[in-house]
């Protein structure tokens, strides 16, 4: 029942995000909305219970953002750290040659990957024969 739904916007999702990432300035206009309603809605729930407010809520936050280790991630980005550290272009500054080298290097990659773990389950596979 529920995986019906799920593939159902799973699939809307990938049209609506192939058609809106050709209108970059709308695209970032929908979303900023979005996320704003968003955290107005959560605020406003918050607002709901007492102990939600001022440096309460700033403790609990940052604790539940530690634990889950999105505090970083967040604010920053891991994309953002990792772009500085290897002194890489932002992703709007790189060209569409750029982005598209960068998505044939990631595919040989994962076909590597995809190889390398089919060899691993074959030797666990004889591995598990010799034992026997």
């Amino acid at each position: 029942m529920l995986k019906p739904i799920i593939r159902f916007f799973d699939h809307l999702e990938d049209k609506v995000r192939s058609r809106l990432s050709r209108r970059p300035i709308l695209y970032t206009f929908i979303g900023g909305v979005a996320i704003v309603l968003f955290w107005k809605g959560v605020w406003e729930t918050a607002e709901l219970f007492p102990f939600l407010y001022g440096p309460y809520a700033i403790i609990i936050s940052v604790v539940i953002l530690l634990i889950t280790g999105l505090f970083v991630s967040f604010f920053i980005g891991d994309r953002i750290i990792l772009s500085g550290i290897k002194k890489e272009k932002k992703l709007v500054e790189k060209t569409e040659v750029e982005i598209e080298a960068e998505e044939d290097i990631l595919e040989d990659i994962q076909s590597d990957v995809t190889r390398i773990e089919k060899e691993i389950h074959a030797l666990r596979a004889k591995t598990k024969k010799r034992k026997k």
